[in-house]
C-alpha cells in the first residue's frame, strides 16, 4: 500500500489514456491534460479505456516513479471523460485502488485545513 504525505495533491486524468505511454509521454499528457508541472511531486493516475488497468506518475527528487496495476477481473470506478482532471485524497485513491465506486457517494461534512 502506499503511504501518501499529507502535502502531496492527487490527480486523476479523467477519460481513457494508452497504456502503452511510459514516463516521457504521461509527463507531457500530465502538462496537457491535466495542466500541472509533472516534477511538483505530486501523484499523477491515469486509466485505459477498458478501465482495467492503470498507471501512477511521481517525480522524486532524482527522477520518475511509474506504478502499474491491472486487474485480473473487474474495472475500476473511473470518473466520465466530461473533466479534464479530477482531485482526490490519498483515503479516496486507497478507495478507488481497493475497488469501491465513490463517484455515487457524497463526503460528509468534516473538518480539515
Amino acid at each position: 500500500m502506499l503511504t501518501i504525505p499529507e502535502n502531496v495533491r492527487i490527480y486523476l486524468a479523467a477519460g481513457p489514456t494508452d497504456m502503452r505511454k511510459s514516463f516521457d509521454t504521461l509527463a507531457a499528457l500530465t502538462r496537457t491534460v491535466i495542466g500541472q508541472d509533472p516534477r511538483s511531486g505530486h501523484l499523477f493516475v491515469f486509466c485505459n479505456r477498458g478501465r482495467d488497468r492503470l498507471k501512477i506518475l511521481h517525480w522524486e527528487s532524482s527522477g520518475y516513479w511509474l506504478l502499474a496495476k491491472r486487474l485480473e477481473r473487474g474495472t475500476f470506478a473511473w470518473p466520465a471523460a466530461g473533466a479534464t482532471r479530477v482531485t482526490m485524497t490519498a483515503t479516496e485513491l486507497a478507495v478507488l485502488l481497493g475497488g469501491l465506486d465513490v463517484r455515487d457517494t457524497r463526503k460528509r461534512p468534516w473538518y480539515g485545513r
